[in-house]
């Protein structure tokens, strides 16, 4: 029977929902592929749409307008059973079979006629992808056009799933941007709104009923088997794949590490080439969300710890990831590994019985150690930065609970945990802008 819980406790387990769901595909094609879902529903809804199978057979022209780091991580990551990469074949699928209901597994009906329709669409160029003018870091325009002249509008913002404006022929059917932008606004809450901090983690994690976080372990389902495909097949670089490989046991070893590394890594690869099992993501990633448990899953298969704490170490992972990522928003310069695998170096001090103040050791020395790991767009090789994380992840910990931890005095460090949170945010979300505009103009100029 779950205990009663306090409207706190509710409050965090909302914030949890919220960023921790399962999502089929990168989210940033995945994104764009939801915003021209919902344009389409929108045609058929205003009756433009003569026949039930005119997704198949009309013609339209898709027009996407997309923020700089969204056209970063979209443009080299494989899309869910096309074995083809990019946003062109993602905005495709989204008018052919995508469900705006499913939120991030928005190509859930995805099948081999409806691949052979979108890269019908592609070919014929009606598919085009344009860089928006917007300050938003994540942004997502999709115009869908039908003849003779009507055109359906869906914008994302800020969320790979928060659809703010809809529009039909130039008529605003929705306008819901968050306060401070253009429009009325609406009142729903950024991470930061909910004044999380480490502390506060660390006691909802060791006491919240265990009935009322049980949820979490979808994280284990989803995420451990999409390892467990990454491990069979020949996904990507098959980082994964090579760790666990017994030929390599003399570089690698037989050990928790190695086997914590394969298993993350595995997954990424599967995701990152186009498999088609979802991730449990976190803060609109999937790899982040992959980064943050397997880990933490690792640790609880390989030494039989049980549900109950193994449901409690991952609520204290995703926490502290989302509560990392509230400082630098969704997509930013630098890795999200970092992030993610600062959440399962946590979460691995918890299994091993770490105090607060070890979990604090362990994040200091998490940004002490791999801060500034750029991100250059997702893609297959997004899996070795995981294995780093990975790796970074169990030394911080093992540090941590010998009571090593980076000093106050050591970079951008502080004695404060909360202090050196925001230390991270601040380079991740502002210093290190440049560097993403840098990498964008790379990566579109090859």
């Amino acid at each position: 029977m779950t205990a009663q819980l306090t409207e706190r406790q509710k409050e965090i387990i909302g914030l949890i929902n919220k960023e921790v769901k399962p999502a089929l595909g990168c989210t940033e094609p995945i994104a764009v592929a939801l915003a021209v879902a919902k344009a389409m529903e929108i045609i058929e809804e205003k009756g433009c749409s003569s026949k039930p199978e005119w997704r198949m057979v009309s013609d339209f022209e898709i027009k996407i307008e997309v923020s700089g780091n969204i056209l970063k991580n979209g443009m080299g990551v494989g899309i869910p059973g096309t074995g083809m990469i990019g946003l062109h074949i993602a905005a495709a699928l989204g008018a052919v079979c995508g469900k705006s209901s499913y939120g991030l597994e928005v190509l859930h009906d995805l099948d081999a006629e409806s691949i052979a329709r979108a890269k019908e669409l592609v070919e014929r160029k009606m598919v085009s992808i344009g860089l928006a003018q917007t300050d938003h870091k994540l942004y997502v325009k999709a115009s869908v056009s039908v003849l003779p002249d009507h055109c359906a509008c869906a914008v994302i913002e800020d969320d790979h799933d928060n659809i703010v404006e809809t529009s039909f022929d130039s008529s605003i059917l929705l306008s819901n941007h968050r306060r401070g932008d253009d429009g009325e606004g609406s009142d729903q809450k950024n991470t930061l709104d909910y004044g999380l901090t480490v502390k506060e983690i660390y006691e909802f994690a060791n006491t919240v009923d265990y009935e009322a976080i049980k949820f979490i372990l979808e994280s284990r389902t989803l995420n451990m088997a999409l390892a467990d495909e990454g491990l069979k097949g020949n996904y990507g670089l098959c980082v994964g794949k090579t760790i666990s490989r017994s030929y390599n046991q003399e570089v690698f070893g037989d050990d928790f590490l190695s086997y914590a590394m394969s298993l993350t890594a595995a997954a990424s690869d599967a995701r990152m080439a186009g498999c088609t099992l979802a991730a449990m993501s976190n803060s609109g990633s999937g790899n982040q969300g992959i980064t943050a448990t397997m880990p933490v899953i690792a640790y609880a298969k390989k030494y039989g710890c049980s549900d109950e704490q193994l449901a409690r170490a991952l609520i204290m992972s995703h926490l502290i990831a989302i509560h990392i990522k509230g400082y630098l928003g969704k997509l930013s310069a630098l890795c999200g590994c970092v992030i993610a695998s600062t959440g399962s170096s946590c979460g691995l001090v918890w299994l091993r019985g770490g105090s607060y103040e070890q979990i604090c050791s362990c994040i200091k020395n998490m940004i002490g150690n791999i801060t500034g790991m750029v991100c250059d767009g997702a893609k297959v090789g997004c899996a070795m930065k995981v294995a780093s994380g990975v790796s970074s992840a169990l030394q911080s910990a093992v540090l941590a609970m010998d009571g090593i931890c980076v000093s106050e005095h050591d970079g951008i460090i502080e004695k404060d945990i909360e202090k050196t949170i925001r230390n991270l945010g601040r380079i991740g979300s502002v210093g290190m802008q440049n560097t993403d505009n840098m990498i964008l103009d790379i990566m579109v100029c090859k």
